[in-house]
């Protein structure tokens, strides 16, 4: 104690009180509420954007017509859809944004019943709350409830046949049918159930276990939009499509069973990473490296017909040199294509995308395409294999 009274006279003349109140550095305009008002502020506000999608829900449903910050105009009753196009300040709030969010990224579908059903359920807690129960204790009650709710589900649950259209489109029809008008909700309907079931394919017991179906629609399934034409004229293709060209006028347009060799590097000569000067002092010089330049494209090009491909994709550039070569051998290229493209390609023809020419092996190229065809689409060239 005797020590604790010097002490503490000395701290006062340096500036230090401890009985001094803190400062807390907040804007003047900022609330702040605590307790069970703010449980209630909560509360109100998801249910505030539960009531946006309520009226979308149901057989009597209707569309939101909503007016984005571009100016463009979109009619849906997806909650999700409807949800990102609101801008909310309250953290709550955005919850509930997030939440819906999650559910269309996870799922696909239910985003709408997910927000309503959460704003019915914040909305049955607040008797419960004014009972001055703690929160904790109606989370655990809700936990039971869940439980309850997913062994029902396992018990209503029935195995469903893949390889029953009639009843596939059922599936699809609820969630897919409510999305588009009745004159083409059949047409989109069999085009995503065509679609999913193209891109799914069965995992064996190197996985782990049994048999698993992997459905990558994300990554393996694209929507090519092209202006012009009706819903009518969409279809389902089996293979890929992309928007290139042949980079040489007098390449292949259309080959049958082509051999698709896919690559991730230049076929151009590499400048170098950092920057370097060249003195020549003879002419001589000068021809030697553009010699050099010539003689790295001549030996890249040679690796690759040495696999005896019948079209070539990269993903970056292909020189003018490079495209002499290639079509001198009767080989079709096409350049800086999207990963995502390249990859789908891989998938489609059984190739293997390959980093430098010096590695390319003959289980690296593809075999599994039967046609391939450049078409004109508009204005546009298309690839299609």
């Amino acid at each position: 104690l005797l020590l604790r009274e010097q002490k503490t006279p000395q701290r006062k003349e340096r500036g230090f009180n401890r009985k001094k109140k803190m400062a807390i550095v907040l804007n003047p305009s900022t609330q702040r509420t605590s307790g069970k008002s703010a449980q209630l502020s909560n509360i109100n506000c998801a249910a505030a954007v539960s009531d946006i999608v309520t009226s979308t829900l149901g057989p009597r449903a209707m569309l939101k017509l909503l007016l984005d910050p571009m100016g463009g105009v979109i009619m849906t009753n997806d909650a999700n859809s409807i949800l990102r196009e609101i801008d909310v300040s309250h953290p709550a709030a955005k919850q509930m944004l997030e939440l819906s969010r999650s559910q269309d990224e996870e799922v696909g579908d239910g985003t709408t019943s997910v927000i309503v059903l959460t704003g019915e359920l914040l909305r049955a807690a607040i008797p419960v709350l004014e009972r001055k129960l703690h929160p904790t204790v109606i989370v655990r009650g809700y936990a039971q409830a869940l439980r309850v709710a997913l062994d029902t589900c396992e018990k209503l649950a029935k195995p469903v046949d893949l390889n029953d259209i009639e009843v596939m489109n059922n599936l699809v029809m609820s969630c897919v049918g409510t999305k588009f008008s009745k004159r083409w909700g059949e047409t989109v309907m069999n085009m995503a159930l065509e679609a999913t079931l193209r891109v799914a394919r069965e995992l064996g017991p190197a996985t782990g276990g049994g048999v698993i179906k992997e459905v990558d629609v994300k990554r393996y399934a694209k929507v090519e939009k092209i202006p012009g034409g009706e819903i009518s004229d969409c279809r389902v293709l089996k293979g890929v499509m992309f928007n290139k060209d042949v980079t040489h006028p007098r390449m292949r347009r259309r080959i049958e069973k082509p051999r698709i060799l896919l690559l991730d590097c230049p076929l151009e000569y590499k400048k170098g990473e950092s920057a370097a000067n060249v003195q020549i002092e003879v002419e001589q010089d000068w021809n030697a490296l553009l010699r050099l330049e010539e003689e790295y494209i001549e030996h890249v090009c040679a690796e690759i017909v040495a696999a005896r491909p019948d079209i070539v994709i990269t993903e970056k550039g292909v020189s003018d040199l490079a495209q002499h070569y290639l079509m001198k051998a009767n080989i079709t290229a096409f350049r800086r294509l999207r990963k995502t493209d390249n990859n789908r390609l891989a998938r489609a023809c059984g190739a293997t995308i390959v980093s430098r020419t010096d590695e390319i092996q003959e289980s690296d190229v593809g075999t599994q395409c039967n046609l391939f065809e450049v078409r004109k689409i508009g204005d546009e060239y298309f690839a299609f294999f």
